[in-house]
């Protein structure tokens, strides 16, 4: 005869059953496009996880993209939520009006400057706990797995999305030759834009590529950035093949 089990282990087992929940019963944070949403294993980013982003290359407008690219992201929650964004940066960089162009006016928007990857992380937590912010936007240049674990409990336990763009130390060095515990990684490149019938600047053009993510494939896109909602969107001339694969990251994790 089996005795029945000890109320600690009871507990023990009811907590593990919480963190097993399957993906498709999180929160879902989708892109609003089939190409994106069909190719990531829930429909969408996972809302309450850490989430990261880098240039796939050292120069500025691929960095520009990539911040443009997690602004929108985080425009799109905010207008969900109806609650404002945490921005948090060691840098004096950002410019206001471009985040404006991808959704995210000033008006949604709480700077935070630490001095330091350690304060920022610190500010982070504190931020996730707190409960206020809709979503949280972070730039740091080094963080350690034992970092990236702390910030994806804490986003699963607030159901709070937290957003890091992964700053490059060097030239040549990828940042995501480190290890994480990010739920998605992401490479965001600038990308030729479309001609037009009359002089000007067409939308801009991404290489949007997901090079990790957990339950799922990776994968690469070209795609038109952000516009004013914080919304991507397949260039039209693609059409029938919507947004032409540039490429196939054979990534995955469980």
């Amino acid at each position: 005869m089996i005795s029945p089990a000890p109320e600690s282990l009871a507990t023990s087992l009811a907590h593990l059953r919480t963190i097993a929940t399957p993906v498709t019963d999180y929160r879902v944070l989708p892109f609003g496009v089939t190409e994106i949403d069909r190719r990531l294993a829930a429909g969408g980013l996972r809302a309450g996880a850490l989430h990261e982003a880098t240039a796939r290359s050292g120069s500025l407008v691929d960095d520009a993209a990539t911040t443009l690219f997690l602004a929108g992201i985080a425009a799109r929650e905010a207008a969900n939520a109806s609650g404002p964004v945490l921005w948090a940066t060691c840098r004096t960089d950002l410019y206001a009006p471009a985040l404006a162009q991808a959704g995210l006016s000033s008006s949604d928007v709480i700077y935070a400057q630490p001095y330091d990857d350690a304060a920022l992380l610190a500010v982070i937590e504190d931020a996730v706990r707190d409960g206020t912010p809709s979503a949280i936007m972070a730039e740091a240049n080094k963080v350690s797995m034992v970092a990236t674990r702390r910030l994806q409990l804490v986003a699963a336990e607030a159901d709070m999305p937290v957003f890091l763009l992964r700053r490059r130390r060097g030239l040549n060095q990828d940042p995501f030759s480190e290890p994480s515990a990010a739920w998605t990684r992401w490479r965001i490149g600038s990308a030729p834009s479309a001609r037009l019938e009359v002089a000007g600047v067409g939308r801009a053009r991404w290489m949007v590529e997901l090079a990790r993510q957990r339950g799922g494939e990776g994968f690469s896109l070209i795609l038109e950035g952000s516009d004013e909602t914080g919304r991507l969107a397949v260039p039209a001339e693609l059409g029938h093949r919507a947004a032409e694969t540039v490429g196939t990251a054979r990534y995955a994790a469980a």
